[in-house]
């Protein structure tokens, strides 16, 4: 008898532990099916921030030195012209025409753009707006047979990096060592003002470009004329779809955004290593804002 009370005590105590550890295990299970939901929502709430108010961009080309480099991230607001087919991040909508809330970029802006035979974006500046007939001559820009102005400016020295290399075949003979002995490429720099007094810096290599010399171009209504302040390195409305360009005027409704401000810039050398993460960082380029100083039209 003892025996027997002694196994069934030794039971009850066996099951009177594994009670609370069970309920202990039941309690600690993952909701896996709620995680999903939330990380869902998450990834929803991103992507709708990014298609219909701002998101980040990032630099791959020298097109628009000398005020965007290589390796600049910068912030593009998604609203400022209103929504079109080209606003969701990953462009899943159907190319239509028109926009919703729309308002016309001004003269000087700096936007990215969905080229009409491609899906990667561009960025570029806006020359022309709908009406506007533009010509290039030796390379200066007309619009409406009327010269936009540029002053000469002195030499910039960029200093040369990993993302800002200063080729022989993107800039010939313009790699220098300056008076520090740093390297550097040493561009030559127009200072233009379009018609509603908006300013910015262009680098002119020469007129020994093809895209130095355009036949006038009368912009239809709804679309723009777009240009790259690398004015002999730039993809733009210049050059034909078959070299990788613009192919033209671009309708408004494949403008996606405005880039408003630098957020920071990398000089290509970050790699596996942290340390790298902070020493690639170039400096005084952070906050940098794009819009034009003076986008107001004058009466006209």
């Amino acid at each position: 008898m003892k025996q027997k009370d002694t196994e069934e005590n030794m039971a009850l105590e066996q099951a009177d532990t594994g009670s609370p550890s069970s309920s202990g295990d039941e309690k600690e299970k993952t909701d896996w099916i709620g995680e999903i939901k939330s990380i869902g929502l998450l990834l929803l709430a991103v992507l709708a921030f990014h298609s219909l108010v701002a998101k980040p961009f990032y630099i791959p080309s020298v097109s628009m030195m000398p005020g965007l480099l290589v390796g600049d991230r910068l912030i593009v607001s998604k609203y400022a012209y209103g929504w079109s087919w080209v606003s969701p991040t990953f462009h899943i909508l159907p190319r239509m025409e028109g926009r919703l809330m729309g308002s016309l970029p001004e003269r000087g802006d700096i936007v990215i753009l969905t080229p009409k035979d491609q899906s990667s974006d561009y960025i570029k500046r806006v020359i022309g707006l709908p009406g506007d007939t533009i010509a290039l001559r030796g390379g200066q820009v007309f619009i409406n047979n009327i010269p936009v102005p540029q002053e000469i400016q002195p030499d910039l020295e960029l200093p040369v990096d990993a993302n800002a290399p200063c080729s022989e075949d993107e800039f010939p003979g313009l790699q220098k060592t300056n008076a520090s002995g740093e390297l550097v490429c040493s561009l030559p720099i127009l200072r233009e003002t379009l018609p509603n007094g908006v300013s910015y810096d262009i680098i002119d290599l020469g007129p020994k470009y093809d895209v130095d010399e355009i036949s006038p171009v009368t912009i239809p209504e709804g679309n723009l004329y777009l240009m790259g302040d690398n004015r002999d390195r730039s993809a733009d409305s210049r050059v034909p779809a078959r070299f990788g360009g613009l192919d033209g005027v671009i309708p408004w409704e494949n403008i996606g955004g405005r880039a408003e401000f630098i957020t920071f810039s990398l000089d290509g050398t970050t790699s596996l290593n942290p340390v790298s993460w902070i020493s690639s960082f170039r400096g005084g380029r952070a906050g940098d804002s794009l819009r034009p100083d003076n986008a107001s039209d004058p009466a006209e």
